[in-house]
């Protein structure tokens, strides 16, 4: 039987049309589920019901008048807490940051509001979304709707756990070092990492180019959705495209027959890849030759690019901290703090190299590559969701610093070019595996339509519920 909380967002919109459905029938199954499942997954830091009931019951007004602001009206969505929504406060997962409400509309809450969508409310994330999970001194732990013993990975944390439950059908992340596509992987749903500037950024991240706006969905249609709402211009980013993105919707046609792929189980990297995650990423990888494209397995050919990414990221840490004293720091995570600490050490020079001589050189490589091949395919993640609590495996497979289980994700912010996480089959321990499109910069509508190809061949898994709670 149909449930609303099966339902997608390009399914909604018929169902509003033909009165089968109303958006303040959806948002109000929406809120009861999410106070049933909250106490489980802890996702949100943020829910206000009066201002969630208000916009369904102005999108209701709308479809019954017969005047909706087009597919995505009535739309149940949630925004990350670094994503500005004027009237909610904007803190970016820190318990020393102010709860006043912010004044404004961030570019991508603003394209949203405007397609009429409900706002549930603001999700959970680290600090400053500095590491890949999803725990913070303001919410605590966000846990993984497939196991609540294991985490969701981050930075996107709330998010993730609400797409895979459907606690509304779009979900706007940021991606800085993988933050989108980690928790997409680790929960099971759809999350692209679009082409840098294809979603406007305002206020800007202190993560500078590295920092993408993506959404996290249950398919790739209503990603598709998602992307022609916010990625439009706006013109308080300047680095942001000013012109108009293609109709993402139409462009999931067509297939990827003819189409060459490269498959790299381990981007030419030394990682340890979980052999349970290697057997199904390699199947998936490999059913795109049964529609009809090219599958070679070839590295792309570059280092490993951390040093230019933490060159980056640690300078971008110590920004963002830099008006914050020591009482203040005290009450932050240890681990922001001394990431903080390593970039007010990053002296300017290296900074500018990083950010231009060698993410150019990373790009060029990257651009010559497609030349040769339309897409890219590796796993998301070389291992399954972990206990949460810890910033790494307990077995310490890859130490102590997050990024090192992390190195198929952030190369591709450095690059800024379009990346997607899929959802590519369940471990023996029922826990999801991701596999990874990387598309050239500028081709997302081509990671898209391949993405949409390989649900059509191998439909995702689902859960309703979180598993392990009481």
């Amino acid at each position: 039987m149909t449930t609303i909380a099966s339902l997608s967002a390009a399914e909604l919109g018929p169902l509003y049309a033909s009165r089968e459905l109303s958006p303040v029938e959806v948002a109000r199954d929406a809120l009861d589920r999410i106070e049933r499942f909250e106490p489980s997954i802890n996702a949100f830091v943020l829910r206000d019901e009066a201002t969630t009931l208000a916009m369904a019951e102005a999108s209701q007004a709308r479809w019954l008048k017969g005047e909706p602001l087009g597919p995505l009206d009535g739309v149940p969505v949630t925004i990350k807490d670094n994503i500005a929504v004027a009237g909610w406060p904007l803190r970016r997962g820190s318990a020393v940051a102010s709860d006043a409400p912010f004044p404004d509309d961030a570019p991508a809450a603003a394209r949203l509001r405007e397609a009429g969508t409900v706002f549930l409310g603001k999700t959970t994330m680290p600090e400053y979304g500095w590491k890949g999970v999803g725990d913070s001194p303001l919410s605590g732990i966000t846990r993984n709707p497939w196991d609540i013993a294991t985490g969701p990975g981050g930075s996107s944390a709330g998010a993730a756990s609400c797409a895979a439950l459907n606690l509304g059908c779009i979900h706007i992340g940021t991606d800085g070092a993988g933050s989108v596509r980690i928790p997409a992987a680790f929960t099971g749903v759809v999350g692209l990492k679009p082409t840098y500037g294809r979603v406007p950024a305002w206020p800007v991240s202190t993560m500078g180019f590295l920092a993408h706006l993506g959404p996290l969905t249950r398919t790739v249609a209503d990603c598709a959705l998602a992307m022609n709402a916010i990625g439009r211009p706006d013109n308080r980013d300047m680095t942001a495209m000013i012109d108009r993105a293609p109709d993402y919707v139409d462009g999931l046609k067509g297939g990827v027959k003819g189409l060459r792929l490269a498959w790299s189980p381990k981007l030419g990297g030394d990682v340890a890849v979980d052999p349970e995650i290697a057997a199904l990423t390699q199947a998936a990888a490999m059913a795109f030759r049964d529609l009809g494209a090219s599958v070679e397995e070839v590295d792309p050919g570059f280092d490993d690019p951390i040093e230019t990414l933490m060159t980056i990221w640690s300078a971008g840490a110590a920004l963002a901290l830099r008006a914050i004293g020591p009482a203040e720091r005290a009450r932050m995570d240890p681990g922001l703090v001394a990431v903080a600490e390593q970039g007010e050490r990053v002296t300017g020079a290296a900074y500018v190299d990083a950010l231009l001589n060698q993410r150019n050189a990373l790009a060029h490589k990257m651009a010559q590559f497609h030349a040769r091949f339309d897409l890219l395919l590796t796993p998301s993640l070389p291992l399954p969701a972990f206990a949460v609590g810890t910033n790494t495996p307990a077995d310490g497979a890859y130490g102590d610093d997050w990024t090192r289980w992390t190195p198929f994700s952030y190369p591709f912010n450095i690059t800024q070019a379009p990346a997607i996480s899929l959802p590519c089959g369940l471990t023996s321990a029922g826990l999801p595996a991701g596999l990874q499109i990387v598309g050239a910069f500028g081709r997302d509508a081509l990671v898209l339509r391949a993405a949409a190809a390989f649900e059509a061949a191998r439909p995702f898994a689902r859960i309703d519920a979180p598993v392990g709670a009481h």
